[in-house]
């Protein structure tokens, strides 16, 4: 880093480090942003991107290291104190009050000098949005507006705050290219004005676009800090998912594997009106593994409750063909209870574990017995079969706990997953989808699950994996599906494909033949 450079640095992070227990999410990290530019962070999930930004804006502290504002070290302690030193975060998930206004949102908190005046506020929002190319009715409530006028308040409100240094976390995820395009002009006009703006993203197409350099992260290590304008896509891609690592998970090769599932054309909108499942057709196969990969967002949740009866898709078939007797039967726009009155068996290990997956109040017994509870009589059900079954998962897979009466919201969130997986595989599923089943776990627990996975495989399941670390859905499936932005942008066969061919994939859409 030389002279110059430090002199033009709004931002300097030296040497933060930050752990949780026993994960680091941030380690020893370097980074500077100048003044008036656009510095995208890239990285995997859980590269450390989200915590690295949330430190600077006051919601988490470094264990250790500096935190310089123009040259100077500084203490960070809370939202306020970044506020105070001119940044202001956008997060992904927005925080507004449904009933008030645009104004009423953006001055909320602020002790404004010369007293509190609403007209005289709404005038300086309307300047701001003027000044920057906002598009902002600031008298319009919240629940009126469409997610991209919901973003533009949350950009405004730090800017009227004074904020400086501006940090947008995903900032595209919701948009429409239209929108999208609408934002990036907003964002120059910032940068012209002197601001200085972190984007979080994983589009790189958007990254080559709107940034003048791009920082990456990998597994919690900035890995290097390059301008745009020296760098392609695809070396974007090798400097964020790194070389691939051998894990040895076993992955056999199934001779029969008839279609067990068949999705065709599956399109869903979100409340906001954006396209979060585009399109996507791809077969499940009974005795393969079929992994699906994609940044944190792109889909893969709401495709699986899709697939769960969850959800309901505007349009497109979910067809299963049942084992049991040959029959193709239509799963779309029927209930989870409707698809196992159907004779469905259909596990799916959920993302949220104790808000979708399990009761936090009850033990690892009762949990158990809300697979099978309507088999039982009204008021007297036969607790014993569910013991055994807690009994069998707890030694099995080596769940810590004090026992199977223990109320599932005091283990650690490791053993939960444990007890969630260990349920759904007991019901002898023949589709079993399971998203982010080791998140959390050691790698001695992950290997106890890769393993449960393909025993599910032996015994003729169609396994659809949802995971995030490329180099085990390279070891562990036999098909990659790679979406991107709602939409399958390949389809690859996991003994020949490549962790780079797959990192291109989950951050830039186009077609692909199945």
């Amino acid at each position: 880093m030389n002279t110059q450079e430090n002199a033009s640095a709004a931002l300097q992070l030296r040497h933060i480090t930050k752990t949780f227990g026993a994960i680091t999410a941030n380690e020893d990290v370097d980074l500077e942003l100048r003044r008036g530019e656009v510095l995208a962070i890239l990285g995997e999930n859980g590269s450390g991107k989200t915590t690295l930004m949330n430190m600077i804006s006051g919601i988490y502290r470094p264990d250790s290291g500096e935190i310089c504002i123009n040259g100077k070290e500084v203490s960070i302690n809370s939202p306020k104190d970044a506020f105070a030193h001119g940044i202001g975060m956008v997060h992904q998930h927005f925080k507004l009050v449904d009933v008030f206004t645009a104004t009423e949102n953006i001055i909320l908190g602020i002790k404004e000098k010369g007293g509190f005046s609403l007209k005289r506020s709404s005038a300086r929002v309307a300047e701001i949005c003027e000044r920057y190319g906002f598009d902002l009715d600031p008298n319009k409530k919240i629940y009126e507006m469409s997610v991209s006028e919901k973003q533009t308040v949350e950009i405004v409100k730090v800017l009227y705050r004074g904020a400086d240094i501006l940090i947008l976390d995903e900032p595209t995820a919701v948009l429409t290219p239209q929108e999208t395009d609408k934002l990036f002009n907003v964002i120059r006009r910032m940068r012209q004005d002197g601001k200085s703006i972190i984007i979080i993203t994983h589009k790189l197409h958007e990254v080559m676009e709107i940034s003048d350099r791009v920082a990456v992260l990998r597994k919690g290590r900035h890995i290097d800090t390059v301008n745009t304008a020296d760098v392609s896509e695809s070396e974007l891609t090798d400097m964020m998912v790194g070389q691939k690592i051998s894990l040895n998970i076993e992955r056999t090769l199934s001779e029969k594997t008839p279609d067990r599932l068949i999705v065709s054309h599956l399109t869903m909108y979100s409340k906001e009106g954006v396209k979060v499942v585009d399109d996507v057709s791809f077969t499940a196969r009974a005795g393969e593994i079929l992994g699906i990969a994609g940044v944190s967002g792109s889909g893969q949740r709401e495709l699986l409750e899709l697939i769960a009866g969850l959800r309901t898709p505007e349009s497109g078939d979910i067809i299963y063909n049942d084992p049991s007797d040959g029959k193709a039967v239509d799963l779309r726009k029927k209930t989870p209870m409707q698809i196992r009155d159907l004779g469905v068996r259909l596990s799916f290990v959920p993302e949220d574990r104790l808000g979708m997956g399990l009761v936090g109040n009850m033990d690892i017994i009762d949990n158990m017995m809300l697979r099978t509870y309507r088999n039982g009589r009204p008021l007297f059900l036969d607790r014993q079969p569910s013991k055994v079954l807690a009994d069998d998962i707890i030694k099995s897979l080596e769940v810590v706990t004090p026992g199977p009466t223990t109320p599932v919201r005091r283990l650690s969130g490791g053993n939960v997953q444990k007890v969630l997986v260990g349920r759904e595989i007991s019901s002898a599923p023949s589709v079993l989808m399971a998203a982010y089943p080791v998140r959390g776990l050691d790698i001695n627990s992950s290997y106890t699950i890769y393993n449960l996975l393909n025993e599910q495989k032996k015994n003729g399941a169609a396994v659809i994996y949802v995971g995030e670390d490329l180099d085990v859905l390279l070891e562990l499936c036999d098909r990659i599906m790679v979406i991107c932005g709602g939409a399958v942008s390949g389809i690859l066969d996991g003994r020949t494909a490549e962790k780079q061919e797959v990192g291109l994939l989950m951050t830039k859409r186009k077609g692909a033949e199945q």
